[in-house]
């Protein structure tokens, strides 16, 4: 007579046992075990099925990529990074401000605009500014003073975005709690948690005073969804803060990995719809650890990247795709963004 041990070992494929089975789930995936021998074969995914059905549709977005992803300032310039992203074949390159550097306080308009034109006569553009400075002087933090140079910062992002010509801001509104935070500078000695009311008020005054300087420079303040800081964690929440403003000049930039640990971009696409005015396309791993290593190179995690894209053009989303990785390449960094590049171009049926 079959135990039961033997029969969980039938109806899973697997000649291990079920403990050490889910074990090596967990680290490798049902896929790798299968073609060892050691699992069952998972029923084929539509994207599965698709790559012997007739030619991917074409998409008609712009692809980017964040500069992140290159290793700047520590071993190229910003004009290798323009050069390389440009022959890769992206359309455009989201800049990041910094506190000191190229694009930061530092720099003056001219300076900025400099960056601009660079980018441009090497073809490209800049799809975009992020920073990562909305998290040490968060915009809802419990210090006034924080709060001050947070807004501060902001204002000087709207106007380097103008002097780089670029139309689109990132801006995180705020954090009930940043789990990320370190001890010393930036950081404040202590991150205590903000109450969600009192994130909700702080973040619609911060925003609401800079719309202002927004309009007058032609810069959209796009809010972006974050993953593990307890603000606007729903589609629902996020068009209620957008949509309290009634201005055109706030809108969304939707991250497609920040929501994918519990939830899924494809459904959040359509709920957004036109309010979306920029995007991250970060691709994320189920099976890790809710950090920021479950961010994965393209394709290489469990995103349904055929059902995001298509919900995207049910929306007429026609605007940039941005790349965003923390992790350069130690060894052939190009190696990353051409091999995202050929990503991209299989995702939105270019030819390769």
């Amino acid at each position: 007579m079959a135990s039961n041990q033997d029969r969980a070992n039938s109806a899973s494929g697997s000649p291990l046992g079920r403990r050490e089975l889910l074990a090596y789930t967990a680290t490798l995936g049902t896929t790798f075990l299968a073609t060892q021998g050691l699992a069952r074969m998972p029923a084929a995914t539509p994207a599965a099925a698709s790559a012997e059905g007739p030619a991917p549709k074409h998409y008609d977005m712009k692809k980017s990529i964040n500069l992140w992803a290159f290793p700047y300032p520590q071993a190229w310039p910003l004009k290798k990074c323009f050069e390389i992203a440009k022959d890769a074949g992206f359309d455009g390159v989201e800049v990041n401000f910094a506190l000191d550097g190229d694009i930061s306080p530092e720099a003056s308009a001219d300076d900025l605009k400099r960056i601009g034109d660079l980018a441009r006569e090497i073809g490209i553009e800049i799809s975009g500014v992020c920073s990562f400075l909305f998290w040490p002087f968060a915009l809802t933090s419990n210090d006034a003073g924080r709060r001050k140079r947070g807004l501060e910062l902001a204002a000087t992002m709207i106007a380097a975005a103008k002097a780089l010509g670029t139309g689109n801001l990132l801006v995180v509104p705020g954090a009930v709690y940043i789990p990320w935070a370190k001890q010393g500078p930036p950081w404040p000695p202590a991150i205590e948690p903000v109450a969600n009311d009192v994130c909700h008020a702080r973040a619609t005054e911060a925003v609401r005073s800079l719309i202002p300087a927004a309009e007058k420079a032609g810069v959209y303040l796009n809010m972006e969804n974050i993953f593990a800081n307890g603000f606007l964690f729903s589609p629902e929440e996020m068009n209620r803060f957008v949509d309290q403003f009634d201005n055109p000049f706030v809108k969304i930039h939707f991250d497609t990995g920040n929501i994918m640990e519990y939830q899924f971009p494809e459904h959040w696409i359509p709920l957004l719809g036109k309010r979306i005015k920029n995007i991250h396309l970060k691709e994320f791993d189920k099976a890790n650890a809710f950090n920021i290593d479950a961010f994965r190179t393209l394709l290489d995690g469990t995103t349904n990247w055929p059902a995001v894209l298509e919900a995207l053009d049910e929306i007429e989303y026609r605007g940039f795709l941005t790349f965003e990785y923390f992790h350069p390449f130690r060894h052939y960094p190009e190696a990353l963004i051409y091999q995202t590049s050929d990503s991209l171009d299989r995702m939105l049926g270019r030819e390769a």
